[in-house]
């Protein structure tokens, strides 16, 4: 579905574009965490199921004096660039800049969408993607979100993409794709530029839903083309990397968010993931990757010792 065609609340559709097995299964974990049958959080994160965690963090900053600082701190976002080098690259894509938006949970605060807007009109590039996790909740109303989407999406006028993170009901498909940002559920488009093609690989969420095909993916693309692929989590790095992606890049972890000084985090929404992972840049077999801090803030409307950011991706020749 490209952003002209009209949505469609036909559910076929998704069963076409993810799988039925996969669809089957996105849908059932959804229906039991809305009906708070099932839960996303492991580690500390499960006790959420009793109490509520960002509520705690709230009175905690608040007790500590450091609520106005930490709260300021979502509209403080920092433009990162990162350069990579990619062989497979074609020339037409050298110098390529391509914006990348992570974990926005952009309801999270009426006024943040502004400082989002703001960024991405200050900082040129050539392309948007955005690595899923567009609401703050994971099983209330999403509409909030789709409405402070809207001026983001309208900030620019540059070939965009997106994936879903497990924040996000699939049905969040249709709006984003009427705004104008076509969505890949396990599926990949090209980029092009005087005839060669830079191709975007999107898969579902790995972390909660965990319906990612990585093969399936990779099905239209042309053997030996380059490579980006969007996946919300990097826990799924070494199943990646095994289908030679030539660079990954993810979210989900927000750098841990509310950290220590010197931004060591104190608690992480992943498990078992090691710290080369967790934020910035690293590596995976032969494959590059890249896990951004995220650019809006989730459960609790702070941050601390570690800044939001939108990462500026410049693509150079191996």
């Amino acid at each position: 579905m490209t952003s002209a065609d009209p949505p469609s609340n036909d559910f076929d559709q998704f069963k076409e574009r993810l799988g039925e097995e996969l669809l089957s299964k996105r849908l059932s974990k959804q229906a039991n965490h809305y009906a708070r049958l099932s839960h996303q959080g492991e580690g500390i994160f499960k006790v959420e199921r009793y109490v509520k965690i960002d509520e705690l963090a709230r009175r905690g900053l608040k007790l500590c004096r450091l609520w106005s600082r930490a709260h300021r701190n979502i509209f403080d976002i920092e433009i990162v660039e990162q350069e990579w080098r990619l062989p497979n690259l074609p020339e037409e894509f050298i110098g390529f800049r391509l914006l990348h938006l992570s974990d926005l949970h952009i309801d999270i605060d009426p006024e943040l969408h502004r400082s989002v807007t703001d960024a991405i009109q200050r900082c040129p590039h050539d392309a948007i993607v955005v690595t899923g996790d567009y609401r703050n909740s994971t099983d209330e109303n999403y509409g909030p979100s789709m409405q402070g989407m809207k001026p983001i999406l309208d900030a620019t006028n540059v070939p965009q993409y997106g994936i879903l993170g497990n924040h996000d009901f699939i049905e969040m498909v249709w709006e984003l794709e009427k705004q104008g940002l076509p969505m890949l559920l396990n599926d990949a488009a090209p980029i092009e530029r005087n005839g060669q093609q830079l191709w975007i690989v999107g898969v579902d969420d790995p972390h909660f839903y965990k319906t990612h095909d990585f093969a399936k993916a990779r099905t239209k693309v042309p053997e030996g083309a380059c490579t980006i692929l969007l996946c919300h989590t990097p826990e799924a790095h070494a199943e990646a990397a095994e289908h030679r992606f030539d660079l990954m890049l993810s979210g989900h972890t927000h750098g841990g968010q509310l950290c220590l000084p010197g931004g060591r985090h104190i608690v992480l929404p992943a498990k078992d993931l090691k710290k080369p992972f967790i934020k910035g840049r690293w590596k995976s077999g032969k494959m590059q990757g890249y896990t951004s801090r995220g650019t809006g803030s989730c459960g609790v409307a702070a941050r601390l010792n570690c800044r939001p950011e939108l990462t500026v991706h410049i693509l150079r020749k191996a």
